[in-house]
């Protein structure tokens, strides 16, 4: 009787700046991938030692660029099926069965996998709204994909060939706390305001002022966000307000200003 192959071996990557609260959680629901790379652009606060002591290999690397630190992780991982975390994700106990079934599988006919990315926001998940279900390309073969997009902000993965989807969600713990956000935000809208002004994109007097409209109005009440409470109310106002600060981050880098 034929053997049956071994299935494919797999690598996590995670990318780290100063996550020592969150990278314990991180690692252990990752316990089932043969691979735990991190790659820590210096952070003060431990994060590389309690990685190492959870068994992962640490590499560090100063940081150049969300997607560009993710490649590089992608491309020093050990095997050529990837999972891609960030340290505030982990992968719930469905998620992982899914992701067992699919390798048991052989991944067969897919050359990457998609899963719904659920956000826990004060103390409760955001079920609804913009927030989910987030389908994130998270697992995939390097050698028919990866972090390609020439965005370094809100990066995303790609694959050539086909993507299949995964049940179980990704947690994620996206913020300590409303001043992490709104650091946090401020800090995405100009890193995209940078990379719209050089790709040549133009803000006007309609996308200061309707854009973030509609982001509430698309996430708080199309999609539902009024159905996760006060919670959804105060994401989907926060969310609107970043798609303000880009847009006015963008004027005033066309007028000369510096942000």
């Amino acid at each position: 009787m034929t053997a049956l192959p071994d299935p494919p071996r797999l690598s996590a990557c995670i990318i780290t700046l100063n996550e020592a609260d969150r990278i314990d959680a991180c690692l252990e629901s990752l316990a089932f991938c043969d691979d735990i790379l991190v790659v820590d652009s210096g952070s003060t606060d431990g994060t590389r030692e309690r990685a190492a002591a959870k068994g992962a290999r640490v590499i560090e690397r100063a940081f150049d660029g969300y997607r560009a630190q993710k490649d590089f992780a992608v491309k020093s991982a050990r095997h050529d099926w990837v999972l891609c975390l960030d340290a505030d994700e982990r992968v719930t106990p469905q998620l992982r069965a899914s992701i067992e079934r699919a390798r048991d599988a052989g991944f067969a006919g897919a050359a990457g996998f998609r899963c719904a990315r659920l956000t826990h926001y004060f103390g409760a998940p955001l079920r609804h709204g913009n927030a989910y279900p987030d389908r994130v390309l998270r697992l995939f073969d390097r050698r028919r994909g990866g972090w390609r997009d020439a965005r370094e902000i809100h990066e995303h993965a790609s694959v050539d060939g086909a993507v299949a989807m995964l049940a179980g969600d990704l947690d994620h713990a996206a913020y300590r706390s409303l001043a992490d956000q709104l650091a946090r935000l401020e800090r995405y809208a100009r890193l995209m305001a940078q990379h719209m002004h050089a790709t040549g994109r133009r803000a006007r007097i309609i996308n200061i002022v309707l854009n973030p409209f509609w982001r509430f109005v698309r996430g708080y009440v199309l999609r539902g966000g009024f159905l996760d409470g006060w919670r959804g109310l105060v994401f989907a106002y926060v969310e609107a307000n970043y798609v303000r600060q880009k847009f006015i981050k963008l004027w005033l880098l066309e007028h000369g200003q510096a942000l």
